[in-house]
């Protein structure tokens, strides 16, 4: 590989991509790790053996809601797409380019732009989308800068938009326990990710990102393109002709016209009931969505089934991962060792007690980016955390509504690296971990000192209201 005519960043990009492809251990390894890292961690803080091993073994299973939420994320996904008029918008919006790097900024403004609506469809759009431009013989497009520009909605900003799970609970007073509406009463929109200072760093995030995209994208002498990873592109097979009587309702449209009928009457029933943004945002919801509307694309249920068969062999690394999480997340939240504390509640009073009205953005930052590295759940994580972090904020008199989106920004730093949020995409894409996280790492390398220095500034052009408790 001849880097001599690559730009400062671009060299830098391959040496990190280099490194990662050579030493960055599989989504699974890594997972494995952190289990052993915070078990040890629990244990030195005074829990048991026996709360040890029973938090990890309670937490396992505590995430299979999410995990085949995830899974259908992709199926679904995989099903919309793979409809022939859907393949083929795709691959109009993938005509637009005219160069690999120009694709690879393309990809990555269509992911991040996706994901302030639904961090979901961002996910899989992003990667088909990298899939259809790596179909085009005219354009040699690197694959891996291409799947991680795919990867920045949820690197990035996806906590900054509607389908931020922080920002939709302390909106809605019916999802918020007690013990938090008590502290922070109700947050709308226009006080979390509709606040000026909140569009403005949404805004800068997005263009620095593609500015790193731009800088960092190997010239095409030195592009991998996705047959150098083995990533054939081929045509979807037609569907074969019926053989049998017995296969008449697969090849006919009645069932799938029945059925869809009826999911679109719960669909329109959903959004005409709730918010759209609201309802869109709940992954059920999504996810039925994607396949009521996937059976109706395919017309036949054998077609529908036929890309169902397809898009589950991607699902195997999150069905086989997230439970690790979940003993992740337990080990942190339900394992007290010494004054009866957990290692959560230990980290946040840490970071709170060294904390100031002046320091509180950048102390929290880091904070939410550090546990965000072991536990990666949005929701689940802000009901453990906010309790602590907001009373933090009450007491030192920090606009509560920026106190979440501090929150919500520094949260998306540790998933640039982290495996957790990548396996959907790398299962459409056919990547592992290893092949893109050298280039998101030097998104990291900007996006840490330019999140943190962002969230302190313009916190300082924001004065705390007292929470009004109904």
């Amino acid at each position: 590989m001849n880097t001599t005519n690559e730009g400062l960043l671009a060299r830098a990009a391959l040496r990190s991509a280099a490194w990662s492809e050579r030493w960055f251990p599989d989504a699974w390894v890594f997972a494995a790790l952190g289990v052993v890292i915070v078990a040890i961690a629990t244990l030195s803080f005074g829990a048991t053996p026996s709360v040890t091993v029973n938090a990890f073994g309670d937490g396992f299973w505590s995430l299979i809601p999410f995990t085949m939420q995830m899974a259908f994320v992709v199926i679904g996904g995989y099903v919309v797409a793979t409809a022939p008029i859907v393949a083929r918008f795709i691959d109009v919006l993938a005509r637009v380019p005219r160069t690999g790097r120009g694709a690879i900024c393309y990809v990555g403004l269509v992911s991040m732009l996706a994901s302030l609506l639904s961090w979901g469809f961002s996910l899989v759009f992003g990667g088909l989308l990298v899939r259809a431009l790596a179909r085009r013989e005219d354009l040699r497009m690197d694959y891996r800068a291409a799947g991680a520009a795919a990867y920045l909605g949820l690197g990035a900003v996806w906590a900054m938009g509607l389908s931020s799970s922080a920002a939709q609970l302390q909106a809605n007073p019916k999802s918020m326990p007690p013990g938090l509406i008590n502290i922070t009463g109700v947050l709308p929109f226009s006080q979390t990710i509709f606040l000026w200072q909140s569009i403005a760093l949404t805004t800068i995030l997005i263009l620095v990102s593609l500015l790193i995209c731009w800088f960092t994208a190997p010239s095409e002498s030195n592009a991998r393109t996705a047959h150098d990873y083995g990533v054939t592109e081929t045509a979807t097979p037609a569907l074969p002709p019926r053989q049998r009587p017995g296969e008449w309702l697969e090849y006919s449209p009645l069932l799938s016209l029945l059925i869809g009928l009826l999911g679109l009457g719960w669909l329109g029933y959903e959004f005409a009931t709730k918010p759209a943004v609201t309802a869109i945002a709940n992954l059920n919801t999504y996810n039925f969505l994607f396949l009521t509307v996937g059976l109706l694309l395919h017309w036949r249920p054998r077609s529908f089934l036929n890309a169902v068969s397809r898009a589950v062999p991607s699902t195997a690394g999150v069905l086989i991962q997230f439970p690790l999480y979940g003993g992740i997340a337990s080990l942190l939240t339900h394992a007290p060792g010494f004054g009866d504390q957990t290692l959560s509640h230990r980290l946040s009073g840490l970071f709170v007690h060294i904390a100031s009205t002046d320091t509180f953005t950048l102390v929290m930052g880091a904070y939410s980016a550090i546990l965000g590295f072991f536990v990666p759940s949005g929701g689940g994580k802000w009901l453990v955390e906010a309790p602590y972090v907001m009373q933090a904020a009450n007491d030192l008199h920090v606009h509560l509504g920026w106190a979440v989106q501090v929150y919500n920004a520094a949260e998306a730093l540790p998933n640039l690296i982290n495996p957790f949020w990548m396996l959907p995409l790398l299962g459409v894409l056919g990547l592992k971990a290893r092949d893109v996280v050298g280039f998101t790492f030097m998104q990291l390398l900007v996006h840490v000192p330019l999140v943190l220095g962002l969230l302190w500034a313009l916190g300082l052009t924001l004065t705390y209201v007292p929470p009004v408790i109904p």
